[in-house]
């Protein structure tokens, strides 16, 4: 990708400067993840609750569906699921209808600053495709619970979209919990819990 010439960087807390085009694994920071992701609210805010639905909160939910889908799953592979809307914590969460009208590089920027996050925690850039796939079919479950429960849709119109979730909610252990909406410092926390646990696991 041709380098831009105007400022294609951003200054994180932590104190590195992340290069957005070309992202080092080397400036990326759990620190910076965990809290712009906290604070990134997913469906635009159009979310009912006294607080916003987070990006962490929604990634710890997407990584305990998978766990329940995938009773065999390694920490590994957990973690890619905690992980794969990372790249949020820079580029924030443009709902699905709006990236296809963005079109572009997109998708290029996004899949190279997740690529430099999994390199940044010992993991291969790229998944195996079949863990992507089940990755996916989480994030579509998730995705479905949160548009039902928090964001006005009805099922049949949430099971259009997103397909019908094969996980019912009621045999989905802490469901209650997981989708009641954080404030941000419980969902900083819990994304760093799960994290920290999973990396300890791996």
């Amino acid at each position: 990708m041709a380098r831009a010439t105007t400022r294609a960087w951003q200054r994180m807390l932590s104190g590195r400067r992340l290069d957005i085009l070309d992202p080092s694994p080397l400036d990326v920071e759990l620190s910076d993840i965990a809290h712009g992701l906290a604070r990134v609210a997913r469906w635009n805010g159009q979310t009912q609750g006294d607080y916003p639905f987070s990006v962490a909160q929604h990634s710890v939910l997407v990584m305990e569906i998978h766990r329940a889908l995938n009773p065999e799953c390694t920490p590994h592979s957990s973690l890619y699921a905690l992980l794969h809307d990372a790249p949020e914590y820079v580029m924030g969460d443009l709902i699905s209808p709006f990236k296809a009208a963005i079109g572009g590089n997109y998708k290029d920027i996004e899949h190279r600053l997740l690529g430099a996050v999994h390199v940044r925690f010992s993991l291969p850039a790229h998944p195996p495709a079949t863990l992507v796939k089940q990755i996916k079919a989480a994030d579509r479950e998730a995705a479905f619970f949160e548009a039902v429960n928090l964001a006005g849709f009805d099922r049949d119109e949430a099971r259009r979209l997103f397909g019908e979730p094969t996980l019912p909610a009621f045999d989905f252990d802490q469901f209650e919990r997981l989708i009641r909406p954080w404030p941000t410092r419980e969902a900083h926390d819990r994304f760093v819990a799960a994290f920290e646990a999973l990396s300890a696991g791996a």
